[in-house]
């Protein structure tokens, strides 16, 4: 159960139950304790009839409901008279959502009347820049630029504040797209206040440190022996290497050598010790170095065994870097993070072509696999923050988890590379198939709860004896409900009519 706020930032609700747990509800289910079994379903009995019912989208299964539902709820007639599966609908929606091919499907509207006109239409549109939303006289935002400064953090002090007291401190607030002045130094002020978390900065290190850690699988080696260069260093990279220097740590690395494993480049260059205007995230990686302005002179000089791209600039890892790395290490890590597509640091094709299929590759856009000269197809791997975030959030809110440590991403990271099967790894894939997602987080969920009870961190108790099957009682189903009157009948002399 979860609410978007503005670009900001997502609330996951606990509902009705003594340790705010995330399930499937409905209003006329009762609350479970903490150590429940799950019972089986039910029917639900329903108050609203008729037109209530297809206006409410908690309620409204469409063309599912069997006729004896439509006959009882009063809506036989209200919808086609066609009974199609949740699965087939879905199928209808998204078959009409894949034809639209651009915005314009959306927005323009042609008939068979206006044939040999349509460059005059086309030329009807107001606007070449569609985005300048503060002139559309229909945007619905306040008309005037974002507030920034005191009144702006003030308004964030008050909106967190109202939430826990509104909903409670279990009360799971993901942030979301905040800009790099503000995410980690809003994230450093709640974290230890509030239950929440910033995905660009956590999930996105949680998901990049998995693919790392399997790809140490092939490598068969350990995180001690790489040596990493980011291109960029804003929120996300800055995530990444927070990350890895734990992991790092927990192999026994000392933090000042763990840190110096790092390199970052920005746009001004290699970041090093000196330079003017750096924050504290970058002060913190910065290379007692002198002055390296671009990418290709950084790699030759440091020979990293993993390039981790994340700062969006499309074609960043180019041909003489990718053969360089090729040529340093048997088996090079070259992580071209940036999404979506057109903003890659290079492609699935021209990573394992150029490095001869030795390449260990990963992205954040999807590519198809590829087939080399010598016919070994490769399946690149496809890092994606949905590995992250529902099992972890659905782990925090079972357990009623009020503050989230890092070494809760630490520890979804390493389970989902060990969660890469030994035939995916000869593939080339470095994540468990999006398929098998929903498995994937119900498992991180599991090692989530496990972890927080044996760390003190859960407020929800009993512990639960069998956690599996506690977290799976709180999943939420996107199943229908079955509804249905209560009818019955009396025995037939108790019903008969006296007469006089």
């Amino acid at each position: 159960m979860g609410a978007a706020l503005g670009t900001g930032a997502r609330l996951a609700l606990p509902p009705r139950r003594a340790c705010g747990a995330l399930r499937h509800w409905t209003p006329s289910a009762p609350a479970r304790a903490c150590h429940s079994k799950p019972g089986p379903v039910r029917p639900v009995a329903l108050k609203k009839r008729g037109y209530d019912v297809t206006r409410n989208p908690h309620l409204n299964k469409g063309m599912a409901f069997t006729l004896e539902e439509r006959l009882q709820l009063g809506i036989h007639g209200l919808i086609p008279p066609c009974f199609l599966s949740q699965d087939v609908q879905l199928l209808r929606i998204m078959r009409y959502y894949e034809k639209q091919q651009s915005d314009l499907d959306n927005g323009l509207f042609i008939t068979i009347h206006d044939k040999g006109h349509l460059a005059t239409m086309l030329n009807s549109w107001p606007e070449d820049n569609i985005k300048e939303l503060l002139r559309d006289p229909l945007y619905i935002g306040l008309k005037h630029q974002r507030v920034r400064g005191k009144e702006y953090d003030d308004l964030l002090d008050e909106f967190m504040q109202a939430v826990t007291d509104k909903f409670g401190i279990n009360c799971l607030i993901q942030f979301e797209d905040f800009a790099n002045a503000n995410a980690f130094r809003l994230l450093n002020k709640y974290r230890n206040k509030y239950c929440m978390f910033n995905d660009d900065i956590q999930g996105t290190a949680s998901v990049a440190v998995a693919g790392i850690l399997a790809a140490l699988r092939i490598t068969k080696n350990k995180l001690s022996n790489h040596v990493f260069v980011f291109q960029g260093a804003g929120e996300a990279a800055m995530g990444i290497a927070h990350l890895l220097v734990m992991a790092l740590e927990k192999e026994g690395v000392p933090k000042a050598e763990a840190t110096r494993k790092i390199w970052m480049v920005d746009s001004k260059g290699l970041i090093v010790k000196g330079r003017s205007h750096l924050n504290h995230e970058k002060e913190m990686f910065a290379q007692d170095h002198p002055e390296v302005n671009s990418l290709e002179e950084v790699v030759r000089l440091v020979k990293p065994t993993a390039i981790i791209g994340v700062a969006a600039i499309a074609g960043a890892f180019t041909e003489q870097i990718l053969r360089d790395m090729a040529s340093f290490h048997e088996r090079p890590i070259i992580f071209a993070l940036s999404n979506p597509t057109s903003k890659a640091e290079c492609t699935a094709e021209k990573c394992y072509r150029v490095t001869e299929g030795r390449g260990i590759f990963a992205s954040g856009s999807p590519f198809k696999s590829v087939t080399l000269e010598d016919g070994k197809t490769f399946i690149p791997g496809q890092g994606n923050n949905a590995y992250v975030f529902p099992g972890v959030a659905l782990g925090v809110i079972a357990g009623g988890i009020r503050h989230i440590p890092d070494e809760i991403f630490l520890l979804t990271a390493e389970h989902i590379a060990q969660e890469v099967s030994e035939h995916h790894l000869s593939q080339g894939r470095l994540y468990p198939p999006l398929s098998t997602i929903r498995d994937v987080s119900l498992r991180i969920a599991i090692k989530v709860l496990d972890y927080a009870y044996k760390h003190n961190l859960a407020s929800c108790y009993p512990e639960p004896e069998n956690k599996e099957a506690f977290i799976r009682s709180l999943v939420y189903t996107p199943d229908y409900d079955s509804f249905t009157l209560d009818s019955y009948s009396w025995p037939k002399e108790a019903m008969n009519f006296q007469t006089v």
